[in-house]
This record gives C-alpha cells, sequence and structure tokens, in this order.
C-alpha cells in the first residue's frame, strides 16, 4: 500500500542537468516538507545529492542492461517496495518512463513525467525546445507545485584551503566529455587565455576531473603561473572556489553549471552540438552573468573574441 507520505524523485545524469534539477529538488522539499522523499540518481551524484539537504534517503539506480533480468527485478522489487504515492520523474527519458510500466500491474503511484498513461503529464508539445529550467517548471506546475525557484549552491560546503588558492583567481574548464570531442575548444587556445589571465595577475585554476589530467598538465606546462587542479576537486569543492573565482571559462560542460550556480560570472564555449536555448548555464538568482559564445565549429572561434568576453566579465581594462 502506498504512503501519503513516500515521495520518489528521479534523476539520473548528467552533471549539468543534474544541476539544472536543483531548484526542482527545492521545490519538491519545499511542497512536501513532512515527506520522506527518495532520489534515485546515479552514482557520481550520491554524494551532492545528500549534501544538499533535499531527500531523506539517495538510491543509487545500477542502470540494468537489456539482457540483466536480475537487475531489472530487483530493481522493480526495490521500487514497489518503496510505496511511493508520487514520483517526480525528472529524467522524462525512455529509460525512466520504462520504470513506471516497471511498477505495475495493479495500481502505480501518481507519476509527473512523460511516461504513457501517467496520471500527471507534461503534455508541452515544445518541451524539447525550451530550456530546461523552463522545461521542469511546467512539468512541475501541471503537478500542483507553482513555485519553482533557480537552483542554487549555497548549501555546498567544503575544504579549499588547503588549495592556497587567493583571489584573484579565474577557473578554467578545458575538458568535457571523452566522446563529445566536438564540443572542446582547442586547449591550446585555453592555454592562450590562462598566459592573458595571469598578465593582468588572475591566476588560472584548472579544473577537470581525472580523465582530463592531460590537458591540465599541457596548460600548466606552457603557462607557469596556472595551477592544474584536474582530478583533485569534488563537486562540492568546485563550487566553493567558484564563490571567489573572478570569472570562469569552460566547454559545455558539467562543471561549468555548478560554477554559475555558485555564482561565478562565466563564459561558456557552444559548439553545433549542443543547444544553449536548452541548456545553458544559468546564475543563482537568474541575473549572475553567463556569456555564451558560439560557433558551428569550436575550431572558428577565436582567441580574441574569447578573451574579450572573459576580460569583460572579469571586468579586466
Amino acid at each position: 500500500m502506498a504512503s501519503k507520505d513516500a515521495i520518489l524523485v528521479i534523476r539520473l545524469g548528467a552533471l549539468g542537468d543534474f544541476a539544472l534539477s536543483l531548484g526542482p529538488f527545492a521545490a519538491i522539499r519545499t511542497h512536501h516538507p513532512k515527506a520522506r522523499i527518495t532520489l534515485l540518481t546515479t552514482a557520481p551524484y550520491e554524494a551532492l545529492a545528500r549534501a544538499s539537504g533535499y531527500f531523506d534517503d539517495v538510491w543509487i539506480d545500477r542502470r540494468p542492461s537489456t539482457w540483466q533480468v536480475g537487475g531489472w527485478l530487483a530493481l522493480r522489487a526495490r521500487l514497489r517496495g518503496g510505496h511511493f504515492a508520487r514520483v517526480y520523474d525528472l529524467q522524462t527519458s525512455d529509460r525512466s518512463g520504462f520504470y513506471f510500466r516497471l511498477l505495475g500491474p495493479g495500481r502505480r503511484p501518481d507519476w509527473s513525467g512523460i511516461a504513457r498513461g501517467c496520471s500527471h503529464p507534461d503534455t508541452n508539445p515544445d518541451r524539447a525546445r525550451i530550456h530546461t529550467i523552463e522545461r521542469q517548471r511546467e512539468q512541475l506546475r501541471g503537478a500542483g507545485i507553482a513555485d519553482v525557484p533557480i537552483a542554487d549552491l549555497s548549501w555546498a560546503r567544503a575544504q579549499t584551503e588547503h588549495f592556497a588558492i587567493e583571489p584573484p583567481y579565474a577557473l578554467i574548464v578545458p575538458g568535457g566529455a571523452p566522446h563529445r570531442p566536438d564540443k572542446r575548444w582547442p586547449v591550446s587556445l585555453y592555454t592562450d587565455i590562462a598566459s592573458r589571465l595571469a598578465a593582468h595577475a588572475v591566476e588560472p585554476v584548472i579544473l577537470g576531473g581525472e580523465a582530463e589530467r592531460d590537458l591540465g598538465a599541457e596548460i600548466a606546462a606552457a603557462c607557469a603561473p596556472a595551477r592544474d587542479l584536474t582530478g583533485k576537486t569534488d563537486f562540492q569543492q568546485i563550487a566553493v572556489l567558484a564563490r571567489d573565482a573572478k570569472v570562469a571559462l569552460g566547454n559545455d560542460t558539467g562543471p561549468m553549471h555548478l560554477i554559475a550556480l555558485a555564482g561565478a560570472a562565466s563564459v561558456v564555449l557552444f559548439s553545433a552540438a549542443s543547444d544553449p536555448v536548452r541548456t545553458a548555464p544559468r546564475g543563482p538568482d537568474g541575473a549572475t552573468p553567463v556569456t555564451v559564445l558560439q560557433q558551428a565549429d569550436l575550431n572558428d572561434l577565436t582567441v580574441n573574441e574569447v578573451w574579450a568576453a572573459v576580460a569583460l566579465a572579469a571586468e579586466i581594462v
């Protein structure tokens, strides 16, 4: 039997999408102040989700493959065992829609999403052409949640003193998904920007995951004042560092969403591989400067164009 106090939220990833869901997470928590709210997500976002305070529990979706029957049965048993009265599917993918079917047969919980037959469907025919924030606001409005705030990371706490970084500094995020090289501006041009920042007494700080250590090392080798923190920061540390950053520059990649939400003036580079109308980072108050530069092929985006945007955002004269 479903419990009226049991709520499930589904948001599996990626990082940028997860960050853009922080506002909806907060709205769901406010709308159900006494409920036990569980998040179903993937392992990389567990610590961030727990730190947010929006959830009473966080479940990890192992994302079984089609042929992993045992994995699907275990997931079905867990979902049904949660006795959820309502599900907010913020992933709204074919996979998460299939989870709605897994909860049958019999009466399924109230479901906000796009799964066929769900109780609170998002029927906007333009939902795939609007920004994630507006899309999720409209989805939640249809489920009775009218007030969805701009996401923020004011709750993020992390130790960063050991990095010994003092303002003024700039954050540089030269990487991105390894299978999407078309979303990356050439690392040699990031090196040029780092050198220009250093010439203006702004320390370049390079961020990225383990897979981007080579990018950080390349920039640091060519620009001695640069600090290479690739592979050394978690998500909350990125947010904390962003609060005091003079400016941030990066590709269309997850950490730039965290950085913008933490309040750093940001310059984000887009190729034709993604659409800033739907996925551009936004600041915590809707007003924090986020400058988008787009070229179909990022190799055609000149270093002078990028520097002009970085210098303006950082108020470098």
